[in-house]
């Protein structure tokens, strides 16, 4: 049996988790609602304080979507109870990031400044202290959103293995290589 498909849920005080007819999970809590739609195959109970998702089948199909959907509903009472944020941070010369609303400004040793605009639901802001690399703070309820658009402000300068200069996670770590090996003849 799915070890992650049969823990239950456990649902904090001031989250509310409804299930419909048509098989579709609504979590409402203090940070904002969330909805998924859940296969017909798998069963979504709510009791009392608890969540418990159950499958029909030993089927694999069933196996791999039993995880998953327990994985989703947890993730979507997590991000309307406590929400999730995520921190990069810019490494390189003339790296640069500034916010006005829902729009943040790159600088990122192009020729031209990168825009981008963020979804309602994901909260940016820009950190610029003095001998410090530029941060980026990343705040949403919604998991999956939130790395999506990580990986895209990511995508757009990859750190690179040298010197370590692009856009990557605080905490994350770089494997570094060494440049041209000296004096090889």
């Amino acid at each position: 049996m799915s070890r992650i498909g049969k823990a239950p849920i456990a649902i904090p005080a001031g989250v509310t988790v409804t299930v419909d007819k048509d098989n579709v999970v609504t979590v409402k809590g203090p940070k904002g609602t969330l909805s998924q739609k859940v296969d017909p195959q798998i069963t979504v109970k709510v009791e009392g304080t608890h969540v418990e998702v159950s499958r029909p089948s030993d089927e694999r199909e069933h196996r791999a979507k039993h995880g998953l959907y327990r994985a989703l509903i947890h993730n979507m009472v997590v991000g309307v109870s406590e929400g999730y944020k995520k921190e990069m941070e810019l490494v390189g010369v003339g790296y640069r990031a500034t916010t006005t609303g829902q729009v943040l400004e790159l600088a990122l040793g192009y020729s031209h400044a990168i825009y981008i605009k963020f979804p309602p639901e994901i909260k940016v802001e820009a950190k610029t202290e003095r001998n410090k690399n530029p941060l980026i703070i990343l705040e949403s309820d919604d998991k999956q959103l939130l790395g999506q658009v990580c990986a895209k402000i990511r995508s757009l300068r990859k750190p690179e293995p040298y010197k370590g200069k692009g856009i990557k996670f605080v905490g994350e770590v770089i494997r570094r290589k060494s440049g041209k090996s000296a004096g090889a003849k």
